[in-house]
């Protein structure tokens, strides 16, 4: 049997907790926990959230183009469609006017209930960005932006 040689790191780290995706997975985790317990106070959910601000911004898009738009499969944003349309937060025709698209609007109830929710979101990346110091705030956007391209996204 031959050894193998155990790849170089992508850069130095003492262990596994000092990587980049380690410390950017951590970061999402911390942001989705913070996220999850002010809009639970709201009656929403991370993905339900995602839509409604989405609709907000582009009323009218399809179910796949909100399921690209939220980082959710179409199966999953199907579920969370169809919990928004019992909720009464948004419509959607029963049948396509043009193809196979059914476009998604808010309701007046889900754009109240978006405008309540939304400052309770601002308020956790506020906190989040306030752990920064302001001047590297573009830098870290812009550094972020450049990782995902590098992986195609």
């Amino acid at each position: 049997m031959s050894e193998r040689e155990a790849p170089a790191p992508p850069h130095a780290a003492a262990d596994v907790t000092e990587h980049v995706g380690y410390r950017l997975k951590r970061a999402a985790a911390a942001l989705r926990g913070a996220l999850d317990e002010v809009l639970r106070e709201h009656g929403l959910t991370v993905p339900q959230y995602s839509c409604l601000e989405l609709l907000d911004e582009r009323p009218g898009i399809s179910g796949a183009e909100l399921a690209r738009g939220t980082f959710v499969t179409r199966q999953s944003s199907a579920v969370v469609l169809r919990g928004l349309q019992e909720a009464g937060l948004v419509t959607r025709p029963a049948v396509a006017e043009h193809g196979r698209a059914l476009p998604v609007h808010l309701t007046p109830a889900g754009l109240e209930r978006l405008a309540a929710a939304r400052g309770a979101v601002y308020a956790v990346e506020r906190r989040m960005i306030e752990a920064i110091p302001a001047r590297r705030l573009d830098a870290l956007l812009a550094d972020l932006d450049r990782m995902a391209a590098a992986l195609g996204s």
